[in-house]
C-alpha cells in the first residue's frame, strides 16, 4: 500500500477535505460554538412569541397558579389576630412574587440556560464545560468540536481564570459542586411528591364547602382517586391532552384575577396598601416570632418558580417573560389582594379563604377548574422529576432505569415505571397521612427553598465564568438573593416538626442512593482506566492476537473512550477463538443538552488494519436516550463503513496505537455522506472529492494528479475492508457485556465497606441490568464475569 507524508497530505487531502468542509457544514452561531437558536428566526414574529406565551402557561405556571389555594391557610394556621396582619403578610407575597420570581428568576436565571434546557442540572453542564469538572474524566478533545458544545476561554489572569483553577485544583471541590446538584435533585424529586398532594387535595377541598354534609374522609377518597388515576395514566404520555392545558390554566388565572378585582371592590380596597412595604416592618415588629415563622406559609406564593426554570425547554426566554409579566404576575396579585380584602372583613375564614370568597353564582364552575388547573400543576412536576432522575444517570448518578419515550415529537416526554409507581405510593401516604393542607404546605416549602438555594450557587459560578460578570455586581446579586432565601429557610426550619421533615427524609434517601452509585461506578471506572491492556502487548501478539479469528463481529461493550479494556484481555484469555471483526463500544454521556445525531459516533482504528479491531463511542447529551436496538446497530455499522472509507483519504496521519477521523473529518461524517452505504458510499465519496479538488487552485493539479495512482490502490485495498465488514455483518454480530462484581478490599474502611459492598451491590441487584437497558437479544449475548476489588 502507498504510503503518504504528511505534509503532501496537507498539500492533498487536508487541502480537499477543507473546501468539502465549506460546502457541506451547516451554519454556526457567532461563538462558533453552537446551533443558531432554533427560536432566533422566528422571535421577530410577534404572533409566534404570544403563541409560545399561550403554551407556555400550560406547562410552566400550573404549580406557581394554584398557590392562592393554600397560601393565606398556612400563613395564618391559628387564625387572624389583627386584621392589619392581613396586609403584612400580603406585602410580604407582593414582593416574594416580585424579587424571586420576575427579577430573579424570569430575567435572570432563565438567561442562564443551556441552549434552550433549563434546570439544575443544565446549570451543572455549563459550569463543567468551561472549567474541569466532572468527577469520572471520560471527555475527549473531540467531544468539545461538537456542535451543542459551546464554551469560551479565559484570559489566564482574569477573575473567572482564577475561579476556574480553584476549582478545578482540588477534587473535594469538585465533588462538593456535584453533592450541591444532587441536593437540589433530591429536593426537585420531593416536590415531584408533595406539589400533587397538596395541589389535588387543596382543590377538592372546595367539595365540602359546597356540600358542607360530605365528610373529610370522602373528601380525602376524591383526592386518592385523582392521584391514582393521574399515576397510572402516564404510561401513555399526555401528548393528546396537553394542548387543553394551556386553555385550562389561562382560564384559571383569568378567573383568580378576576375574582380578586370583585373581591376588592366588594369588600376593602385597603387591602391594596399592602404595595407600600413599610407594612412589611409593621408586620414583623407586631408579630415578633409569629410573624416569622409564618413566613413558612407566604414562601408557598412561589412554589412553582423552579418549574419556570426547569420546564424551559420548549419554549423561548422571551415567551416566559411575556406569558408571566402579561397575565401571570398581574393576576397573581390581583388574587392574592382580593383574598386580603375578604379576609380584613371575614377573619374567622382563613382556612376556606380562597373558596369562600368566589361569588356562589360561579362556585361549582371555579371548583371545577380549580381541580383541572391542580392536575396540570401536578403533571408538570411529575414530569419534571422523570427528567431530572433521567439526567442524573446520565452523569452516572443513579441506578439504570427503563426509561420510556410517551411522545415521538418531544423528547422531554418520558416515563420511568419504577419512579412513577414509587412517587404515586409516597404521595398517597403523604396525602392520608397530613390529611390537610398545612403540613404539607410546610414540606414543600423546605423543598422548594432549599432548591432556590442551590440555583443561587450554581448561578453565582454561572456569573464568574460563563457570564463573566465582574464581581461586584454578582456579590450584589448573591446577597440579594440569599437575604430572601436564607430568610425563609430559617422560618421553615420552626416547621421540621410539623411536617417538614418530609423532604428532609425523602433527600436523604435518594441522596445516599445517588452517592453511593455514583462513588461504586467512580470506583469501578478508576479500575478500568488503571488495568486497561496495554498496546505494545497487543501488537506483540501480532495480527490474529494468537487466537483463531472466526467470521463474524463482536462489540465489546467498555466504559473506557480509549484503550483496551481488562475484561477483553479475561475474555480472550479464556477462549480460544476470537471475531474476524472486534468493535469496542463506549456508550457516553456529555455535560451538553443533546449530541446531533449526525455526531453521534467517534469510530478510531486501534492497531494496523490487520487486525480488524475498531472504537465506536457513541456520544449522548443528558436529555438524549439511549436505545440498543436494530437502528442503533445499523447507524454504528454504516459510520464504520464511512470510517474505512475516508480513512483513504487521510492515509498517512494514523499512528500504532489509535486512529481517529475526528479533527477534519467528523462533519464530512455527518452531513456529506449521511445515508449511503458502502458501494454507493465509494463512488460517491470519489466524485466529491473529484468535483471538489477540480475547483482548488491551479497549482494543486499536478500534485493531485501525481496521487491519483496511489489513491486507486489505496482504494482497492479499502474496497477489500469493506467487503470484509459486510461479510463478517452476515455472519452474525455477538454482543460482548461484562457482568461485573465490584468489592471493597480487605484493608478498607468501615464506610467503604458500608458503600460498596451493601449498599452498592444491592442497587446493582435491584435496577436493571446492562441487557434489558440495552435492549440485547439474548441469543447474541455474551456475558463476560469477573470480580474486582477497589
Amino acid at each position: 500500500m502507498a504510503s503518504l507524508s504528511i505534509d503532501n497530505e496537507e498539500i492533498g487531502n487536508k487541502g480537499r477535505m477543507w473546501a468539502l468542509q465549506q460546502q457541506l457544514d451547516p451554519p454556526m452561531d457567532e461563538e462558533g460554538g453552537g446551533l443558531r437558536n432554533r427560536y432566533d428566526e422566528k422571535d421577530s414574529s410577534t404572533l409566534f412569541l404570544l403563541q409560545l406565551a399561550f403554551q407556555s402557561l400550560g406547562v410552566v405556571y400550573g404549580d406557581l397558579g394554584t398557590s392562592p389555594l393554600y397560601v393565606f391557610y398556612n400563613t395564618f394556621p391559628d387564625g387572624i389576630k389583627d386584621p392589619e396582619d392581613v396586609i403584612g403578610a400580603l406585602s410580604l407575597i407582593i414582593y416574594s412574587l416580585t424579587l424571586v420570581p420576575l427579577l430573579k428568576y424570569v430575567f435572570i436565571v432563565c438567561r442562564a440556560n443551556d441552549n434552550g434546557q433549563g434546570g439544575t442540572f443544565a446549570l451543572y453542564s455549563l459550569l463543567c464545560r468551561h472549567a474541569k469538572l466532572k468527577t469520572i474524566p471520560n471527555q475527549d478533545h473531540s467531544d468539545e468540536k461538537l456542535t451543542t458544545y459551546s464554551h469560551s476561554t479565559f484570559h489566564e489572569k482574569s477573575f473567572a481564570a482564577k475561579t476556574k483553577r480553584w476549582l478545578e485544583r482540588h477534587t473535594f471541590r469538585k465533588n462538593s459542586l456535584l453533592v450541591l446538584v444532587l441536593v437540589g435533585t433530591c429536593m426537585v424529586i420531593g416536590d415531584g411528591i408533595l406539589t400533587p398532594a397538596i395541589s389535588v387535595l387543596s382543590a377538592v377541598q372546595g367539595i365540602k364547602l359546597g356540600r358542607p354534609e360530605m365528610s373529610t374522609e370522602i373528601v380525602l377518597v376524591v383526592a386518592v382517586i385523582i392521584l391514582v388515576v393521574l399515576f397510572c395514566l402516564q404510561h401513555r404520555g399526555v401528548e393528546k391532552i396537553t394542548w387543553i392545558f394551556a386553555p385550562i390554566v389561562l382560564l384559571w388565572f383569568l378567573l383568580i384575577g378576576g375574582i380578586g378585582i370583585y373581591n376588592i371592590i366588594k369588600y376593602d380596597s385597603s387591602a391594596l396598601k399592602a404595595f407600600s412595604p413599610l407594612y412589611i416592618y409593621r408586620y414583623f415588629k407586631r408579630g415578633r416570632k409569629e410573624s416569622w415563622t409564618s413566613l413558612g406559609g407566604v414562601m408557598l406564593s412561589i412554589t412553582g418558580t423552579e418549574a419556570l426554570f426547569a420546564d424551559l425547554s420548549h419554549f423561548s426566554v422571551a415567551s416566559i417573560q411575556i406569558a408571566f409579566t402579561v397575565v401571570v404576575f398581574p393576576c397573581l396579585l390581583s388574587a392574592y389582594s382580593g383574598q386580603a380584602a375578604y379576609l380584613l372583613k371575614n377573619s374567622d375564614n382563613v382556612v376556606d379563604a380562597f373558596y369562600r370568597s368566589i361569588p356562589d353564582s360561579i362556585y361549582w364552575p371555579v371548583l371545577i377548574i380549580a381541580t383541572g388547573a391542580a392536575v396540570v400543576a401536578s403533571q408538570a412536576t411529575i414530569t419534571a422529576t422523570f427528567s431530572v432522575i433521567k439526567q442524573a444517570a446520565a452523569v452516572y448518578c443513579f441506578p439504570r432505569v427503563k426509561v420510556m419515550h410517551t411522545s415521538e415529537k418531544m423528547l422531554s416526554h418520558i416515563y420511568i415505571p419504577e419512579i412513577n409507581w414509587i412517587l404515586m405510593i409516597l404521595c398517597i401516604a403523604v396525602t392520608v397521612g397530613f390529611r390537610n393542607q398545612s403540613q404539607i404546605g410546610n414540606a414543600s416549602g423546605i423543598a422548594v427553598v432549599i432548591v432556590m438555594l442551590v440555583t443561587t450557587a450554581l448561578m453565582v459560578l454561572i456569573m464568574l465564568l460563563v457570564w463573566r460578570w465582574h464581581w461586584i455586581l454578582v456579590l450584589v446579586f448573591t446577597l440579594l438573593s440569599l437575604v430572601v432565601e436564607v430568610t425563609y429557610f430559617s422560618a421553615l426550619l420552626f416547621k421540621i416538626n410539623q411536617g417538614g421533615w418530609v423532604p428532609l427524609v425523602i433527600a436523604a434517601v435518594f441522596l445516599t442512593i445517588m452517592c453511593a452509585w455514583h462513588y461504586g461506578t467512580m470506583k469501578l471506572y478508576e479500575f478500568e482506566v488503571h488495568s486497561k491492556v496495554s498496546m505494545p502487548w497487543i501488537l506483540g501478539l501480532g495480527p490474529s492476537l494468537g487466537l483463531v479469528r472466526v467470521p463474524g463481529v463482536g462489540l465489546v461493550y467498555t466504559e473506557l473512550a480509549r484503550g483496551v479494556p481488562h475484561i477483553f484481555s479475561h475474555f480472550f484469555t479464556n477462549l480460544p477463538a476470537l471475531h474476524s471483526v472486534v468493535v469496542f463500544v463506549c456508550i457516553k454521556y456529555l455535560p451538553v443538552h443533546t449530541v446531533l445525531e449526525e455526531e453521534r459516533f467517534l469510530v478510531r482504528r486501534i492497531g494496523s488494519k490487520d487486525f480488524h479491531m475498531f472504537r465506536c463511542v457513541a456520544r449522548y447529551g443528558y436529555k438524549d436516550l439511549h436505545k440498543k436496538d436494530d437502528d442503533f446497530e445499523n447507524k454504528l455499522f454504516d459510520s464504520l463503513f464511512r470510517f474505512v472509507r475516508l480513512e483513504s483519504m487521510m492515509e498517512g496521519f494514523s499512528d500504532l496505537d489509535e486512529y481517529s477521523l475526528d479533527d477534519e473529518l467528523t462533519r464530512e461524517l455527518r452531513n456529506g455522506l449521511s445515508g449511503y452505504n458502502g458501494d454507493e458510499l465509494s463512488s460517491t465519496v470519489d466524485e466529491t472529492i473529484s468535483s471538489v479538488g477540480s475547483t482548488t487552485v491551479n497549482s494543486e493539479l499536478q500534485a493531485n494528479n501525481a496521487i491519483l495512482t496511489s489513491n486507486q490502490v489505496i482504494s482497492q485495498i479499502t474496497n477489500g475492508e469493506l467487503q470484509l465488514l459486510r461479510n463478517c455483518r452476515d455472519s452474525g454480530v455477538v454482543h460482548i457485556l461484562g457482568n461485573t462484581v465490584v468489592t471493597a478490599r480487605q484493608d478498607s474502611s468501615l464506610w467503604k465497606k458500608i458503600a460498596i459492598d451493601y449498599v452498592y451491590a444491592l442497587l446493582r441487584k435491584l435496577c436493571r441490568e446492562n441487557t434489558v437497558v440495552f435492549n440485547v437479544p439474548c441469543e447474541s449475548l455474551l456475558n463476560v464475569g469477573q470480580v474486582i476489588h477497589v
